[in-house]
């Protein structure tokens, strides 16, 4: 008998009056307005102006979006197309069933698109938003634990997850919160990032690197316990493979990137200095103007008082 649990959600649906607000979609909403907000502060302080990563997260984030949904059904087709199953419900993505590989990796392209237009070096976007993206992450893996999905092996442990459902397939009792796992170690990567980069300077996308690279290593072995179906190769789950393959991308390139282009950009948006440099080049003429009306005004009334 266990002594303590965490216990699983009734239903995953809140509302809101009338609204119905399912708990893994809203998880999502909140993790994007979390990772806009800090990106758009890392933003600013490294150069950039005000908003400028929220125009562009309207390119990133349905983009993202869709290439999550596309890596879950691409990779867990079954769950769709075999018999049985309604091929409509691929496109229900409020029920839970996003891949973060494919939601990078799309989510890299709206955001390249929206730097493109911007004239925005992309990896200087991408290391201030990484932070942020580790954070969403973390905040949406609760979306899991609405859905009562994707938890790992039975355990009997003081934190332990109680699964009461039956549905698709779950038989109920209490297990590892692989959900919780990831989700804590989402939010000690964005304090990682967050540290190395004020300590190191990380510049051209290497900050963007080590997020990508500290989060595999923690999905790589998180991944092992979860016990979910999934595709395996040579005994090892798919997802597991594709961390180590992001992994030694995301090291390469901070290897290679600290020797080529060492240091911090200078300019991470076109202009934004400029404006800057304007406010304050306008702001001393103002001062110069009145300090020279002051003295003028002060030489009328010298003359006057002598000819009084």
């Amino acid at each position: 008998m266990e002594l303590a649990y965490i216990p699983s959600p009734s239903r995953g649906v809140l509302y809101l009056g009338p609204i119905p607000l399912r708990g893994y979609a809203f998880c999502i909403i909140i993790g994007v307005f979390v990772a806009v907000w800090l990106g758009n502060k890392r933003w600013i302080a490294r150069g950039g102006r005000a908003g400028t990563v929220a125009d562009i997260a309207v390119w990133a984030v349905p983009f993202g979006l869709v290439g999550g949904r596309l890596y879950h059904v691409i990779t867990d087709y079954e769950l769709y197309f075999s018999e049985g199953r309604d091929w409509v419900d691929a496109f229900k993505i409020w029920e839970g069933g996003l891949g973060i590989w494919g939601a990078i990796a799309l989510g890299a392209l709206g955001a390249w698109i929206g730097c493109r237009r911007r004239g925005i070096p992309m990896p200087a976007y991408a290391d201030a938003v990484a932070p942020g993206i580790a954070f969403a992450q973390a905040i949406g893996r609760w979306g899991n634990w609405f859905n009562q999905e994707l938890y790992g092996k039975p355990t009997d442990l003081p934190w332990a997850l109680e699964i009461t459902s039956s549905a698709d397939g779950r038989v109920p009792g209490t297990y590892h919160p692989t959900f919780l796992y990831e989700s804590l170690w989402c939010v000690g990567v964005a304090f990682l990032v967050i540290w190395a980069d004020r300590r190191f300077r990380l510049g051209h996308g290497r900050a963007f690197a080590l997020y990508v690279a500290a989060y595999c290593t923690g999905r790589a072995w998180i991944e092992y316990m979860r016990v979910d179906d999934a595709h395996h190769i040579l005994g090892v789950r798919l997802n597991v493979w594709t961390a180590i393959l992001v992994f030694l991308l995301a090291v390469t390139y901070l290897v290679l990137s600290s020797k080529k282009r060492p240091g911090r950009e200078e300019v991470v948006e076109p202009g934004a200095s400029g404006d800057a440099a304007d406010d304050t080049s306008g702001g001393d003429a103002d001062s110069e103007s009145e300090d020279g009306d002051a003295k003028s005004t002060a030489k009328d009334e010298a003359g006057s008082a002598k000819k009084t």
